[in-house]
């Protein structure tokens, strides 16, 4: 496969993927794996349950993760672009002078449990992971205990579904960063449309059933307002919690609310903000990042 430049030059997959050791490792992901009509092995990638199992094995063969179940109504995360995310906020840290005792703050964790696992796999970092789904966080917790992995990463219950931050921090708590994956979507219906434009550029537009490839529950897709409402509502209230973190970071995948993002945080009062571009598979995605900290 072609090197993916989009992705961080330190990203184990952006070279693509070697399927015959990921078969190796996880068995039950040769049965999706097929020879293309160029003569290449591959897999459905609008098949959930394909997608599924290229992540479970990438998982088992470069992070040394033993178990990850959860159910497959769930989002799923791609785990090339969730690392990448973990690259570049350790770049940030080093850059910043943060190089011991790393605790990151995970907001809306999932049952996937995803950047605590990878951000402990590749620095040994300690997470706090939060979510308003309990039912996720049950399977977050299932992955943490049958990975040992219970004093690296601990989860949190958000109970307030208007809240980010408020409810879950403490005062007595101190991050070196907080990590965020805003829900994208506006709508129920907003996520079905861009299902089907993500079936058909996938030449499956004839199928009969509407599968996200991903997955993903409500809460995981969408919030009302969507991504921009999400990320206003995280802005205001890391300004509640400036001492408490060193630096607050977002995804924002629509380019658009970048400049809105940093008229915002210049109006509360954020003494740096970062915009860092970073792949997403095919497309580019940014990371904001931002503290209150006053500068060295």
């Amino acid at each position: 496969m072609k090197t993916n430049l989009n992705f961080h030059v330190n990203n184990k997959h952006k070279s693509g993927y070697d399927l015959n050791k990921l078969c190796h490792t996880y068995p039950d992901l040769k049965w999706f794996v097929f020879e293309n009509k160029y003569k290449t092995q591959t897999i459905d990638f609008a098949n959930p349950k394909a997608v599924k199992a290229l992540n479970k094995a990438l998982l088992f063969t470069h992070y040394n993760v033993k178990f990850w179940e959860f159910p497959d109504t769930n989002l799923c995360p791609p785990i090339p672009g969730r690392v990448d995310y973990i690259y570049h906020l350790a770049d940030l840290l080093k850059q910043s002078g943060i190089n011991k005792n790393i605790g990151v703050l995970d907001i809306g964790t999932g049952a996937s449990c995803i950047y605590p696992i990878l951000g402990h796999a590749e620095y040994g970092w300690d997470f706090v992971g939060t979510d308003i789904d309990k039912r996720s966080l049950r399977y977050a917790q299932k992955i943490i205990s049958k990975n040992g992995l219970e004093k690296a990463i601990v989860l949190r219950h958000q109970i307030n579904s208007s809240n980010i931050l408020k409810g879950v921090l403490k005062e007595s708590d101190k991050f070196s960063a907080a990590i965020c994956n805003p829900p994208f979507y506006k709508s129920e219906i907003e996520a079905v449309e861009a299902t089907k434009k993500k079936l058909k550029d996938l030449n499956k537009n004839g199928a009969k059933e509407l599968v996200r490839n991903f997955s993903g529950t409500h809460n995981e897709l969408w919030y009302k307002g969507g991504e921009k409402a999400f990320i206003h509502n995280y802005l205001y209230e890391s300004s509640l919690f400036k001492n408490q973190c060193s630096w607050f970071t977002t995804l924002v995948s629509k380019k658009e609310l970048i400049k809105g993002v940093q008229v915002s945080l210049k109006k509360i009062g954020a003494t740096e903000i970062k915009v860092i571009n970073m792949g997403q598979g095919h497309k580019i995605s940014r990371i904001v990042a931002w503290t209150f900290l006053n500068k060295k």
